[in-house]
């Protein structure tokens, strides 16, 4: 009995935290070194945003994780900044991403900083194009946006 309550509740913790939260408690992520599809690139008012996109299960195989059972979020969308005249990193800032799906449902998330970028988790389960709107404020306090639109095939 006392195994099974111990199960039941390390499953009840696993499917209730983010998975980011429980792979940063396991592991040391380098979420930069995540491949990703690189979905966009631009550079706005002197900050290049490139965002890459990646399946959950890539994801998780990346960082040699088990995909959690029942988890609905089916996408990692990261997004990294730099200057672009130097290069340098810019990792300080808040991220708000909205995700909409062919069927246009929506999905609006603030991404969290992750190891010198921010990302988060979308549901994208279908077929088709998503478009995807990003505003972001970066220590200089400048409100930024950038938009595309990304292809599940």
């Amino acid at each position: 009995m006392k195994k099974m309550t111990g199960v039941l509740a390390a499953a009840i913790f696993a499917l209730s935290v983010p998975t980011w939260a429980v792979a940063a408690m396991d592991h040391k992520m380098d979420h930069g070194a995540m491949k990703g599809n690189v979905a966009h690139a631009e550079v706005v008012e002197g900050v290049k945003a490139t965002f890459k996109i990646t399946t959950m299960k890539e994801a998780m195989k990346e960082m040699k994780m088990e995909m959690p059972k029942g988890m609905k979020e089916t996408h990692h969308l990261s997004v990294d900044f730099t200057d672009a005249k130097t290069g340098k990193a810019l990792t300080e800032g808040q991220v708000r991403v909205k995700v909409m799906g062919p069927d246009r449902a929506e999905q609006t998330k603030d991404l969290m900083a992750m190891d010198g970028h921010f990302g988060g988790d979308f549901e994208m389960p279908k077929k088709g194009k998503y478009g995807v709107m990003s505003k972001f404020v970066l220590k200089d306090g400048k409100t930024r946006s950038a938009k595309f639109w990304y292809t599940v095939k």
